[in-house]
């Protein structure tokens, strides 16, 4: 069934209480590639509880709230499963997520433009507590198959690599089992986990979640230019433009900006074949 745009926009916002506890931080974690060096005191910031700080990419998963096909389940979007990929993700941090905690989402369609072979679906969700903002995200997700509808083509925002070399490189291997472990954080979409359905997508095996190459590159920015310290995120915005196969290695380019880390991640197995551009953290 085409996308009823007229129906998505018109949609109500949908508000849900997200609730979440160390438990559900320490998956996210681990769902990331932490702990690996498994008693590296760094580490432990990320996978021991008494010593617990929260990346601020878990906002994405938290209360299992912002997997993608759960934001397709708004009115007027009837859409393949088969057919989706992430396209982009925006995240404004406003303080640091506690690692126990219960808030209330609010989320809505912002807009759905025509690609011409393909719909892009931009959703955008608000996350507040007792004390006040806490984050948002932005999400585009990519629906192959939905253009062609005479709707608005939409910005097209790129940010092209500096063309220095760049301040750090480095590399994270992923598991062969990622993301089977990554998607107990909520993201239940077959594509990431059953053979068949990626073959019916177009892949020959299962492809590791966006969000989750979203949070090893995030863990990996955090670890080697803000000392560790998630708190010191303030927004990170990227785009999705390949992907990543579990248990291969995402290779990392890092360039220093006035207040942000600029960064391009390809996968190394692949001749280093695209996965994240147009990738911006941004620090204090």
């Amino acid at each position: 069934m085409p996308i009823d745009v007229a129906a998505a926009l018109a949609a109500e916002p949908r508000v849900v209480e997200l609730t979440w506890d160390h438990k559900d931080v320490l998956l996210y974690h681990l769902g990331i590639g932490a702990g690996a060096a498994a008693t590296d005191p760094d580490e432990l910031r990320y996978t021991l509880e008494s010593r617990l700080q929260v990346l601020p990419s878990f906002g994405t998963v938290a209360g299992g709230a912002m997997a993608a096909d759960g934001g397709l389940s708004f009115p007027g979007l009837d859409v393949d499963l088969a057919a989706v990929l992430h396209g982009g993700q925006r995240l404004t941090a406003y303080r640091p997520i506690p690692a126990r905690g219960r808030a209330v989402q609010s989320s809505r369609v912002a807009a759905v433009h025509d690609k011409g072979k393909a719909a892009v679906i931009e959703l955008r969700s608000e996350v507040s507590d007792d004390d006040g903002p806490l984050w948002a995200s932005d999400t585009q997700i990519f629906v192959r198959g939905e253009g062609g509808f005479g709707g608005e083509r939409g910005p097209s925002v790129r940010l092209p690599a500096p063309q220095l070399p760049p301040d750090r490189t480095v590399d994270r291997a992923t598991r062969a089992d990622q993301a089977l472990l990554y998607r107990l954080s909520g993201d239940w979409n077959p594509l990431h986990a059953d053979p068949a359905f990626a073959r019916l997508a177009g892949f020959d095996r299962p492809i590791l979640h966006g969000l989750c190459s979203y949070g090893i590159v995030l863990k990996a920015v955090v670890d080697t230019e803000l000392g560790g310290d998630p708190a010191r995120v303030r927004g990170y915005s990227t785009r999705f433009a390949g992907v990543l196969f579990p248990g291969e290695t995402i290779r990392l380019r890092m360039w220093r900006r006035h207040g942000a880390v600029q960064v391009v991640a390809t996968a190394v197995e692949r001749d280093e074949a695209p996965v994240l551009t147009d990738t911006l953290i941004e620090h204090s």
